[in-house]
């Protein structure tokens, strides 16, 4: 793909833009070997997809066998592939490695390249992360697409820190907080928290995510449940018990899930209640992902079904049974 010349996201504007990497994940475990379509960004736009979120995705896949996986894998839940994504050369690995518990451990094989990129429209939601918004050159196309939107739509943000494939610890930090005053929701692990800021508790550090911009931050704890803050509210969300299979893009359907919910919610502030349910919802569709094998995010009937489960107050999607209307209304 041309480097020169701006590239239209799309005809017609989604509910949702993700911005970000695609790639394939390469599972190695005791039982053998097998490979997924992932990459965190690739995981929101397919785990929002399959709750009826009308959901595009800007990535850069290559011309090859896995890149034409993946991109089948997408159309499989209704995600729409922007014009730029597709280039020639070698589509992106990262090799994970499971441990006894689920959790796994990752070696990547990326270049992260994108077309700079003139929106044609803006979504009601632009989502990024990850890779994508620290690795050159594609990091800088990625930051400009933040400048040019955030003062029109919601912006969304998960920097789902990879050490391996990052500068140092000042450098990455540096480009997370010139990224967040730029976003208005950020979500990271308790594990992301405290390498981006070893000498402050999880309050503490969304409350510095704060500070830097953010209206929302949301930080994912696993066992322990997530904590969400505003200026006004922090809340703590236990976790939902599940027999955990592996770990896989967990943290991508509760980011997913997230999205939803926001995108749902019947009124625009962000309450206490609110919180609760954003937060109780995005736990569930998590609990239900690491049920099953790699990044296998529900669909809007299985998260709705064991929402309700849980009493018409659970979460965000309980007793909506039209939930996707309710998204693009």
């Amino acid at each position: 793909m041309p480097q020169n010349s701006p590239t239209s996201l799309a005809p017609a504007a989604p509910d949702v833009v993700v911005i970000g990497e695609a790639l394939v994940d390469v599972v190695t475990s005791a039982g053998g070997t097998v490979e997924h379509p992932g990459g965190s960004p690739m995981n929101v736009a397919y785990g929002l997809a399959r709750l009826g979120v009308a959901t595009a995705l800007l990535t850069s896949l290559g011309d090859d066998p896995r890149g034409a996986a993946i991109e089948s894998h997408l159309l499989s839940a209704g995600v729409e592939l922007l014009p730029g994504s597709k280039s020639a050369g070698r589509t992106a690995s990262a090799t994970a490695t499971l441990a006894a518990d689920g959790s796994a451990s990752y070696e990547f094989d990326i270049t992260w390249k994108l077309a700079p990129v003139a929106p044609a429209f803006l979504p009601k939601v632009l989502h990024t992360g990850s890779i994508a918004t620290f690795l050159s050159p594609g990091a800088a196309a990625v930051k400009a697409l933040l400048e040019q939107s955030h003062r029109e739509c919601m912006v969304t943000y998960d920097p789902n820190i990879r050490p391996a494939l990052l500068g140092s610890h000042a450098e990455a930090r540096t480009i997370f907080e010139e990224l967040v005053p730029l976003t208005d929701v950020v979500k990271l692990s308790d594990e992301d928290a405290a390498w981006l800021y070893p000498d402050l508790g999880l309050e503490e550090a969304a409350a510095r995510i704060l500070g830097l911009g953010a209206g929302l931050a949301v930080v994912t704890c696993g066992s322990e449940g997530s904590l969400l803050a505003t200026p006004a509210t922090t809340l703590h969300i236990p976790s939902v018990k599940s027999v955990v299979a592996d770990t896989i893009g967990a943290g991508d359907s509760y980011m997913a899930a997230l999205i939803y919910g926001l995108l749902a919610r019947k009124t625009e502030g962000l309450g206490p209640d609110t919180l609760e349910n954003l937060g109780r919802t995005a736990s569930k569709a998590a609990a239900i992902t690491v049920r099953r094998p790699g990044a296998n995010p529900p669909t809007v009937a299985e998260l709705t079904a064991e929402l309700l489960e849980d009493g018409p107050q659970a979460g965000m999607l309980a007793g909506e049974k039209d939930a996707p209307a309710a998204v693009v209304a």
